[in-house]
């Protein structure tokens, strides 16, 4: 029998996890990237596997509050202006989400990518090298007391309903938990079976290494092109010649748009562009990954430092970052973390794949024998495992108790 040939396109976390998938299950396996393994998004992410973090930013009162938030210095969210002409038609289908019913849909949709995340990294790698970068901690979101607790109500009955119910602690204790915090956070909500990874680049990489082991091989180029002349996918033309194949996974996360718009679809993916800070040698750090609300951004304690990342900026892909992001994190850390210092600083953008309803695309593309698995916006670190096994299954011709309607490639046509 004819060994099958899967060409996975973009060596991310799902990417990668995807090509272990599959190798293990006795396919021949190229990962294909133009850049280095795990040095896009999945490099510069916060590290954390947020388990609950299965609720969409579109939540009902988005659209009357999201001009004041734009308008406001001292709210995490920018918009290149420049850019808006170009983002207005992907921001009116987003938008078109922020209601209630669609909101419960998108985060039903959400939890069975993430909600097993911990469990999904942790079988992704037990037994082998990679195993060492994962942890299982709390996850921790800092609230400034009651009041805004109780202002996330909506969010919260939504984790509920998906089995994440936080042990809320408040007062002194915040700071007997969290000595890092400032006395200003009056509330943590506490949320168990988590996880983060110590180096998500490292990370990454380890996984390329262990594809290698079971026989798959990395090619370092950037694919141009595929072969669909029967109709059906036969090869990917890359910038390194020709690779013939029997099936092809998409997985670049925000550059999977283009090489869609070759299979005749016209994704509405734009690229939302994270930040982050990592403080060196820092003189304290969190006890478990936090989530600062404050400044919606995380905090993680990894083997390079303390990574502060977060921030929503709209405004294409352009690799110059912004100043305000930098300067607004860098004012709510020191608000936050009032008595931290590091050695030295450095800064990172990157950007997220972002649909217009916030639902990655997994799945075949038709009969096409090309497969989506991108568009995982704020979750792609915690929820790449679980989309590679689901990918990885498709191919295998094995089923799994999820509906996959949700993630449909070809919904938006």
């Amino acid at each position: 029998m004819t060994q099958s040939h899967t060409i996975i396109i973009g060596a991310g976390i799902v990417g990668a996890a995807t090509a272990i998938w599959l190798a293990r299950a006795g396919h021949q396996v190229t990962l294909i990237d133009k850049g280095e393994p795990g040095m896009g998004a999945s490099y510069g992410n916060g590290c954390i596997l947020a388990a609950c973090s299965m609720v969409p930013v579109t939540a009902p009162g988005l659209i009357t509050k999201g001009p004041k938030y734009l308008v406001d210095p001292n709210f995490p969210l920018f918009l290149r202006w420049g850019y808006t002409p170009k983002l207005l038609p992907w921001l009116i289908r987003y938008l078109s989400n922020a209601n209630d019913s669609d909101t419960r849909r998108i985060a039903q949709g959400l939890t069975h990518i993430v909600g097993d995340s911990l469990e999904q990294h942790q079988a992704l790698t037990a037994g082998t090298e990679a195993a060492k970068w994962v942890q299982e901690s709390e996850y921790n979101i800092a609230y400034a007391d009651r009041a805004a607790f109780e202002a996330d109500a909506y969010t919260w009955e939504l984790r509920r309903e998906a089995g994440f119910v936080p042990e809320l602690i408040e007062g002194a204790a915040v700071q007997e938990k969290e000595p890092i915090l400032a006395k200003t956070v009056k509330l943590l909500a506490v949320n168990k079976n988590h996880g983060f990874i110590h180096n998500p680049g490292h990370y990454v990489q380890d996984l390329v290494k262990l594809l290698k082991q079971l026989g798959g091989q990395f090619v370092q180029a950037e694919v141009k092109d595929f072969d669909l002349s029967g109709g059906r996918i036969s090869a990917v033309e890359t910038t390194q010649g020709r690779f013939d194949c029997d099936q092809a996974v998409l997985a670049t996360g925000v550059w999977s748009k283009p090489l869609m718009q070759k299979l005749g679809l016209n994704v509405p993916l734009e690229a939302e562009r994270g930040y982050h800070i990592l403080f060196k040698d820092p003189s304290q750090t969190p006890n478990n990954p936090l989530m600062l609300t404050s400044g919606k951004f995380v905090a993680t304690s990894m083997d390079q430092g303390l990574r502060c990342a977060g921030v929503v900026e709209f405004g294409g892909l352009q690799d110059t970052p912004s100043k305000a992001p930098l300067k607004l994190m860098r004012k709510k850390v020191r608000e936050v973390f009032p008595n931290m210092t590091a050695s030295s600083e450095e800064e990172w953008l990157g950007f997220r794949p972002a649909p217009s309803d916030s639902l990655p695309l997994i799945g075949e593309v038709g009969s096409s024998g090309v497969y989506a698995a991108f568009g995982h916006h704020h979750i792609g670190l915690t929820g790449g495992p679980k989309t590679g096994r689901m990918v990885a299954d498709m191919i295998c011709g094995q089923r799994n108790n999820i509906d996959m309607k949700p993630y449909e490639p070809k919904r938006f046509a």
